[in-house]
């Protein structure tokens, strides 16, 4: 490719609308343009690099034997109804009418269309285990799309299913995902986690992220220093700290006027935050569906997990509850609330944390005052013990290994092993081996292919634009000529340098735009290709061409073999 045949429009000031760095640096190269919120056009630029990620994407399904295919984006509201979703999918799901007032949707995702399709298609045991994957534009009307393609409205995905006849084929399948996507993550050029994660509105037994680890990133992830283990803070592990204490002091009220956090109250009475205890008021459910007034106890220093509580009996769709609710169960105010003096019908759920404190400080119930020496057993009943708590830095890992650590990542890709929810709401069916119709198990493995550019930009960067890794740049080697004179020989060799990069099957770019090089060198380095050699007169007398790494701050002149040897390495 040469770039004075190629459409780069780069930009020297950051956009204004731009929030994080992807978003920023994908705009200022030119690699893509907003059309409407959420809704961006991919320049030629920016496509080179879609699809890069695609094309590994195929190929590493296609090796794990996956079997492509492609199924429509539109889809029928009767589809969505047969598994409850059209109204539960919530108001992600765009939908649509056609002119004979017939409803459909902007397909978000494909679990309905594809068991769909194996409901017709499959009849027979035989004809499993397959695997049917897609590369498709999908859809979610996010309420404020924002970060650029990162969180997009629409956005390219890969998404994958699989049919199986017992369990043990479905977790067959689901570690050969896995390793799938591994391995895929791995080529990008990649630095990222798997963990385990909540199935949320698609449903199942399991689950796993894959995580791009970067700064920027909006999900927190557990990982141990000592093993493999990493999970989404979500569902990671808090362990119990061990046996109680016993009890030492006495119980006392503390007059608390303004400290109404555990920080301020801590600080006042001049102990460790860790002595306090934080009471959450919530309204769930009791065992016969009624509205229950609730207490949710974690450390003070410690939050809430709402993930965690929401699969506590009762708490499904907890929320919290409202002040008029909580001065009527509890006759104080928020910040003073605890779980002394509470009767019996308020259910009082202890983090494991909690349950092992001696000797902590709660609200008193009482508008100003706090209570000290609380002891559980002595002063108040045993309480319902449940894991609800985040966890943090320095706690066990749950395996037994090592301490945890806390990263930020970026979810490119989900694993899930569905069970039957959709062949049996869907009605689809195999033969078994004793002719008796069964339905089968599914698997669901998606990734973000769009996503995974912007990730990438958020792990790779630097004050001059975009680092990509070889496997995603939009050429792996620019060869940049400085013909201010347009000495031929210059243009020969540049010309020749190119073509035979081209024929040793390395994608190269030739940069024949005739800029300074100042701003030569300027796009090169924001669109971020991994190998820049310049061709210059002053090189071409000496036989020897200037090359630098993008991730290298100085140049080497090299002649030919050794620059070879480089690119190649």
């Amino acid at each position: 490719m040469r770039l004075s045949q190629f459409h780069l429009n780069t930009e020297k000031e950051t956009p204004a609308e731009a929030e994080i760095v992807s978003h920023k640096l994908m705009l200022k190269a030119g690699m893509i343009r907003k059309l409407a919120a959420g809704l961006y056009t991919w320049s030629p630029l920016g496509l080179r690099v879609l699809r890069k990620v695609e094309n590994i994407v195929r190929e590493e399904m296609n090796r794990a034997g996956a079997v492509e295919m492609l199924m429509p984006t539109i889809q029928p509201r009767e589809l969505w109804e047969e598994t409850g979703r059209w109204e539960k999918f919530g108001g992600q799901l765009l939908k649509i009418k056609d002119r004979k007032e017939a409803d459909y949707c902007y397909a978000p995702t494909a679990e309905e269309v594809v068991t769909d399709f194996a409901r017709f298609e499959l009849a027979s045991y035989k004809q499993l285990p397959v695997n049917l994957y897609q590369i498709q534009t999908k859809f979610r009307d996010e309420i404020r799309p924002r970060f650029g393609v990162m969180r997009a409205r629409e956005f390219l995905m890969k998404d994958a299913y699989s049919f199986h006849l017992d369990d043990a084929s479905l977790q067959t399948e689901y570690r050969n995902m896995y390793d799938t996507y591994s391995r895929i993550f791995a080529r990008l050029g990649l630095k990222f986690r798997a963990v385990f994660a909540d199935t949320g509105a698609i449903g199942g037994s399991a689950s796993h992220e894959f995580h791009v680890l970067a700064d920027s990133g909006e999900d927190a992830i557990a990982f141990s220093d000592g093993s493999d283990y990493a999970a989404n803070v979500e569902l990671a592990e808090a362990l119990a700290p061990g046996e109680r204490p016993a009890a030492t002091e006495t119980l006392r009220k503390i007059d608390t006027p303004i400290q109404k956090t555990c920080e301020e109250v801590a600080a006042l009475m001049g102990i460790p935050l860790q002595r306090t205890v934080k009471s959450v008021a919530i309204m769930g459910e009791d065992a016969e569906g009624k509205p229950q007034f609730a207490l949710a106890l974690v450390r003070g220093d410690h939050s809430v997990n709402e993930i965690k509580l929401s699969k506590s009996a009762g708490m499904a769709e907890y929320r919290l509850a409202t002040e008029a609710e909580i001065r009527e169960s509890l006759n104080a105010s928020p910040g003073f609330l605890g779980p002394i003096s509470a009767t019996e019908s308020i259910r009082v759920i202890a983090d494991r944390s909690v349950a092992s404190m001696a000797d902590f400080v709660v609200g008193a119930n009482e508008d100003g005052f706090h209570i000290a020496g609380v002891n559980w057993g002595r002063d108040l009943p045993e309480p319902e013990v449940a894991d609800i708590r985040s966890v943090v830095e320095g706690d066990p890992s749950p395996d037994g290994k090592g301490t945890l650590g806390i990263a930020r990542g970026i979810e490119v890709g989900h694993v899930f092993a569905l069970g039957n929810k959709y062949s049996e709401a869907m009605d689809c069916t195999v033969l078994d081996a004793q002719g008796k119709p069964v339905n089968p198990l599914m698997g669901c493995y998606g990734i973000g292919v769009s996503r995974i550019v912007a990730a990438a930009i958020e792990q790779n960067h630097d004050d001059a634009g975009i680092r990509w890794p070889d496997a995603m740049a939009p050429w792996r080697v620019a060869v940049c000529v400085i013909n201010p004179k347009n000495n031929p020989d210059v243009a020969a060799a540049a010309e020749t340098l190119y073509q035979n990069l081209q024929a040793a099957g390395v994608d190269a770019v030739l940069d024949d735009r005739g800029l300074r090089p100042g701003a030569m060198f300027a796009d090169i380095e924001l669109i971020g290709i991994p190998h820049r050699v310049v061709v210059s007169e002053r090189g071409v007398a000496a036989g020897t061409f200037e090359y630098r790494h993008r991730e290298t701050s100085e140049s080497e002149n090299l002649d030919i073999d050794a620059l070879n040897a480089r690119i190649r390495s």
